[in-house]
């Protein structure tokens, strides 16, 4: 049964853990899953969570502490010596999530652990994963699979899938390699059962495996696995050998982390920052962009400051400046957004800059000429003047097209120069926008206004 987390439940055991009720808490733990135990873990106090994981039982407070954040994780491990996160943590997990709690921990600590670790083979994986990028498919990857020789019968590869099977928790794909250990196909387990006993493992075996280079960009496993509905994808060195294995929930980990740094980017933050962090680090993560726009609302005061002239002759065009620049705002983010997300999950297409342009132009001039008649329809109504009306119509219209023009082109550009297009979307959009609206509109009226 799914475990939810309530106020009620969270003053209960809070409760349990101040009156020091051990066989309760430990009761109420052997019940959940490690993610809900922690889930609870997180929104507990240090002294609290500190109390709560020391009744765990081994295995399971392993477990617990990868699915930790990391400022709590990284709390609870400050207790423990080197030789308890080998004994206790490290050979409770799996090679990948090993490596990452370990990369947490401060260098020379790091040395110690590895040294400390027991099985030399299990310290030799963890060495090897810590020098991969924790972005790249070989930062992603774990050691632990099932491999079995292309020249072996079924017979063999069975009791070999047993021997290793033991230090595997979830058995998702046998692997078939050659004699260098190269990379050759996959074996189902259906196949397997079905085969006799005597029959060669290349004689069965599927060919042409989908594999990713252990360099291969994290964002990209996860588009590859997404396309093709793995649930684990082989990773192998510049010479074709298996070197491990990424499962689902690893790619899942990395879909969630680029859509909340995508999505805080976009809102013009630029530092991966949580909720719970301190003021000081929330501010400097925000700042840039404020800044940023600050500088653009001191752009367009300015803006309107060279038009002045104009708004001293016709007051009734500085009723329509926020509109105006609201408007631009609002249709370049709507553009950017779609250009962003297209590009995120890889749905563009083969279209060419130049059809992508023309595509927006036909959405911007539909919405532009909508927005501009229901607008031009209200100030019929409510002016009385005939320039002014005109004037707020093909304004919005102008800068709805240029908007959705230049929210598609900013991202797709950023794009090809390798930079994270979502930056094109909030602050940097909405700014350029406003000020660049506000230019059309005060052009346009001065025309306007001069032929009517």
């Amino acid at each position: 049964m799914q475990f939810d987390l309530t106020q009620r439940y969270l003053s209960d055991l809070k409760a349990s853990i101040r009156s020091d009720d051990q066989a309760l808490l430990k009761k109420g733990m052997e019940e959940l899953h490690p993610a809900d135990i922690a889930e609870i873990l997180d929104a507990l106090n240090k002294d609290e969570s500190s109390a709560l994981y020391s009744i765990l039982e081994e295995e399971i407070a392993a477990e617990v502490l990868v699915e930790l954040e990391e400022d709590v994780r990284e709390y609870l491990l400050a207790s423990f010596s080197s030789k308890e996160i080998a004994d206790q943590v490290i050979d409770n997990i799996e090679s990948d999530d090993a490596a990452d709690v370990i990369a947490e921990l401060p260098d020379e600590i790091q040395e110690e652990v590895i040294k400390l670790i027991e099985d030399p083979e299990q310290a030799s994986d963890i060495a090897d994963l810590l020098t991969y990028d924790e972005n790249t498919a070989g930062g992603l990857m774990a050691k632990e699979l099932i491999a079995v020789n292309k020249d072996w019968a079924v017979l063999k590869c069975v009791k070999e899938m047993r021997r290793q099977a033991e230090i595997i928790d979830d058995v998702y794909a046998i692997y078939v390699v050659d004699d260098q250990e190269k990379l050759l196909g996959l074996l189902s387990l259906n196949r397997l059962l079905i085969t006799p006993t005597d029959t060669k493992i290349e004689d069965v075996y599927e060919e042409n495996a989908i594999s990713v280079h252990v360099d291969t960009d994290a964002e990209e496993v996860a588009n590859i696995m997404d396309k093709y509905d793995l649930v684990v994808l082989p990773v192998v060195d510049e010479k074709g050998s298996l070197v491990g294995k990424i499962t689902i929930d690893d790619v899942v980990d990395v879909i969630k982390e680029e859509a909340e740094k995508d999505y805080q980017m976009a809102s013009g933050i630029t530092d991966d920052v949580e909720s719970s962090d301190k003021a000081w680090v929330l501010s400097k993560a925000r700042l840039p962009w404020l800044l940023i726009g600050l500088v653009g609302g001191i752009f367009g005061a300015q803006i309107i400051g060279l038009y002045e002239h104009d708004i001293q002759i016709y007051p009734e065009m500085a009723f329509f400046i926020p509109l105006i620049a609201a408007m631009g705002g609002n249709v370049g983010v709507q553009s950017s957004a779609l250009i962003v997300q297209g590009i995120a999950n890889n749905s563009l297409g083969v279209e060419s800059i130049t059809s992508k342009l023309i595509k927006e132009l036909g959405v911007a001039l539909i919405n532009g000429l909508i927005c501009s008649a229901v607008i031009l329809a209200y100030n019929l109504v409510f002016s009385d003047s005939l320039a002014l009306s005109l004037t707020v119509s093909v304004a919005l219209l102008s800068v709805i097209i240029f908007a959705g023009i230049f929210g598609t082109l900013i991202p797709l550009l950023l794009h090809r120069a390798d930079i994270d297009a979502a930056l094109a979307t909030g602050p940097f959009i909405t700014t350029i926008n406003d000020i660049l609206g506000l230019v059309v509109y005060f052009v346009i009226g001065r025309l306007m206004y001069g032929i009517i």
